[in-house]
């Protein structure tokens, strides 16, 4: 028998109550706080679960990359309809568009940052 377990993407930053504030409205969901003052959950209707953590030393990613450097980034899934309706809600929240540019997908797929500067993406959800 498999042992149940529960994925919790964590992102580091220098305010976590702020930052999951942020988050929480973005995605229409709650924030939980913990016992650990460093630690705050968000959690969404639809089981979303996301945590922020204090990093005294934290440092804002960059976007892009180097091409030989993988950073971990939050795909967020919108119907084709409301995309420029999130794109004004991320930037009323704080969000900055970082990738303007055209990627040559099928779908339209629009970059961020939030405001500790990791990286996210709204994209279109397929019709059909």
């Amino acid at each position: 028998m498999t042992v149940a377990k529960r994925s919790v993407l964590v992102l580091d930053c220098s305010e976590p109550e702020a930052l999951a504030e942020f988050y929480a409205s973005l995605l229409g969901a709650e924030v939980r706080r913990c016992p650990d003052p460093d630690y705050v959950e968000v959690v969404g209707h639809d089981g979303v679960r996301l945590a922020i953590r204090r990093d005294h030393g934290y440092a804002p990613p960059s976007w892009p990359r180097p091409d030989d450097s993988q950073q971990a980034h939050l795909h967020i899934r919108v119907a084709a309809a409301d995309m420029d309706e999130a794109e004004r809600e991320a930037v009323g929240l704080g969000a900055r568009p970082v990738e303007a540019k055209d990627s040559g997908s099928a779908r339209d797929v629009r970059t961020y940052a939030d405001p500790a500067g990791h990286s996210f993406i709204l994209m279109a959800e397929p019709e059909g």
